[in-house]
């Protein structure tokens, strides 16, 4: 199997051949565009294993490559941007990008990143069968049986707990946003951000030995929350 294919979608030219050494020097092999409609065409006629996509390109917002990608493309796509509201990072992720990194940021996580995205795009592909099971440090999750445990010992959660935790293990490493995980625990018609950050502080305080310093579910302020992949 060929190394990875990254689709760079950046128009500084500095951050741009950062990225593309940092990348060529992991052994990915890389397509580097300066604007949304070279991205759009690059896309379809490469076909990218992942799309690292700026917003605040030269010709069109990058919202919009997004739009256009997703209309047809499954690709894992990591926003890279300078532009860190969260109102703008929610908008992002609720159109469907895999994730979302600000700049500047470290080569370290991006790479984390980029290799979070692949593997989920690998599983949702079905060439995996769904995971029986999740474990990160102490904890350990097995879904067939319903069973959580910490250090051991079985957690007591609650149905709607449970939900939760197991909606963010089965994605971890990728940030999921409240109204996503609002949407899969109580349904599309909901608006239950509130009781979602209820039941978060109850899981928190039963999951994590200091709350204020979570080892496991990470927030991202404004965003959403993430489970920690090691």
């Amino acid at each position: 199997m060929g190394k990875p294919l990254i689709l760079i979608v950046e128009d500084e030219d500095t951050i741009s051949n950062f990225m593309s050494s940092m990348l060529a020097s992991n052994g990915y092999r890389l397509v580097k565009v300066k604007s949304g409609a070279e991205a759009a065409e690059m896309a379809a006629s490469h076909m990218p294993d992942l799309v690292l996509l700026d917003l605040g390109l030269p010709d069109m917002d990058g919202t919009e490559v997004l739009k256009g990608l997703r209309a047809w493309s499954g690709v894992p796509i990591i926003v890279v941007s300078a532009r860190g509201h969260e109102r703008e990072k929610v908008e992002a992720l609720d159109l469907g990008a895999d994730d979302y990194i600000t700049k500047p940021f470290g080569t370290h996580e991006l790479l984390a990143r980029i290799r979070t995205a692949l593997r989920h795009s690998l599983s949702a592909g079905g060439a995996n069968e769904p995971a029986r099971g999740f474990s990160l440090g102490k904890l350990s999750i097995d879904y067939e049986r319903r069973f959580v445990s910490l250090d051991g010992k079985e957690l007591h959660l609650t149905p709607i707990e449970y939900r939760i935790v197991v909606l963010l293990s089965r994605h971890a490493g990728k940030v999921l946003t409240h109204d996503f995980i609002a949407k899969e625990v109580w349904g599309p018609y909901t608006s239950e951000t509130q009781a979602l950050r209820v039941n978060m502080a109850n899981i928190r305080r039963k999951l994590e030995q200091n709350p204020a310093e979570p080892r496991y579910i990470i927030t991202e302020v404004g965003v959403g929350y993430r489970m920690a992949e090691e």
